[in-house]
Order: structure tokens, then C-alpha cells, then sequence
């Protein structure tokens, strides 16, 4: 697959996890090395990745195009990202449940595009859902969201509200209190990969 998308587990994956990182409200720079959303998604890869494949599952990270969400211009950027890696996971796994892992701006590109017929369900990680985000696209899914009550750049009281209204469409919601810990996933690191892990792999066991 092109270097845009990192694919890593066996070759006839029971289930794969796509793990989307975060970003900015508003950016045209493109996404590199150099950043910083990006490279925490990395960290996390590497650390699950060992897991996933035990569990006879892929697990494959998505670089966005530009960081920003921009969502001025028409559709969000990432989301037209996002639906290009489904194409692409299709094509090489027909069939195979998907689970959308997001951090930030990556778990709110995940609910825009739940409604692909691969995608089982979506786990937010300090997610970016406004309370009023469009809940359509998650209908029949399970989504898991786990926020920190330090979190200064998005709201855990958002994304209650939207697990709330959420409900009326999914197949199960959860929301997980990872305590005073903040946005950045660089606190508790164990504890967040702990939660991304069961929860991505918890979806894939009844897909």
C-alpha cells in the first residue's frame, strides 16, 4: 500500500484496527515527520501493534494529507483521507471488520465515516466531538470514548453529550474516565494503550 498508509499484522487478518491521528482545527501545512500528533499516533502504533497481531488482527495508521481539519473549504480533509484508506483496506482485505481508533481530530473524522460498510465501530481517544456532531453515520456501530477530566483542548461534557445522542442510532456506546490526565495522550501512557487495545479488539471479537 503507498507510504500515506502503514499496514502491519498477518496477511489474512481476522479484523484490523485503523488508527487515525489528530490535527487542527484549521491548517494547510502538509503532515511530515515533524508532526507532533502524528508521531504520538506512532508511538502508539508501535506499542500496539505487537498485541494486535497476537490476537491475529492488522493494525494500520493512516497519515493525513494537511493537518488541519478545514472544514471551510467543503468537506473536512481528513475525512476524504479516511475514505481513500477504506478503499484501499477493502481492496487488500474484502470483507474484514474494521474498527476506526482516533485520536482528537482523528476520532472525529472516525464518525464521519463509520458509515462504510467494513467499519464495525469507532474508538475516540480525547475526542474532538462537538455536541452537536452528526450522529447518522454511526448507526448500527459500537463506539467507546475515553477523555480526561484535564482536558483543555477538547471537552469530556462534549462527548458525553454526544454518546448521549449517539444512542439513539448505535449498537452500544461506552465512556471511559481516564482521570486527571489531560489531551495528549503523554500521561498514562500504559492506561491509554491499555484502553485502545481492549476496546478496538473487544469490537473486532463480535464482528
Amino acid at each position: 500500500m503507498p507510504d500515506r498508509l502503514s499496514v502491519r499484522g498477518p496477511d489474512r487478518p481476522r479484523g484490523l484496527v485503523l488508527m487515525l491521528h489528530g490535527g487542527a482545527e484549521h491548517s494547510d501545512r502538509p503532515v511530515d515527520g515533524r508532526s507532533l500528533s502524528l508521531r504520538r499516533t506512532q508511538l502508539m502504533y508501535a506499542a500496539l501493534q505487537p498485541r494486535v497481531a497476537d490476537a491475529g488482527c492488522a493494525l494500520a495508521l493512516l497519515r493525513f494529507t494537511v493537518r488541519g481539519w478545514n472544514a471551510r473549504h467543503g468537506q473536512p480533509a481528513p475525512v476524504a483521507d479516511a475514505r481513500w484508506a477504506l478503499e484501499q483496506i477493502r481492496e487488500q482485505h474484502p470483507g474484514v471488520g474494521v474498527v476506526l481508533l482516533g485520536h482528537s481530530m482523528g476520532a472525529r473524522t472516525a464518525v464521519h465515516v463509520a458509515d462504510d460498510d467494513q467499519v464495525v465501530g469507532v474508538v475516540g481517544l480525547a475526542p474532538w466531538w462537538p455536541a452537536d456532531e452528526p450522529v447518522a453515520a454511526l448507526a448500527g456501530k459500537q463506539v467507546v470514548a475515553a477523555h480526561g477530566r484535564r482536558d483543555r483542548i477538547t471537552s469530556a461534557r462534549h462527548t458525553r453529550t454526544f454518546l448521549h445522542r449517539a444512542e439513539t442510532v448505535t449498537a452500544s456506546t461506552e465512556f471511559v474516565d481516564m482521570g486527571m490526565v489531560g489531551h495528549y495522550l503523554l500521561t498514562h501512557v500504559r492506561a491509554w494503550n491499555r484502553t485502545a487495545l481492549r476496546s478496538s479488539l473487544g469490537m473486532l471479537a463480535y464482528a
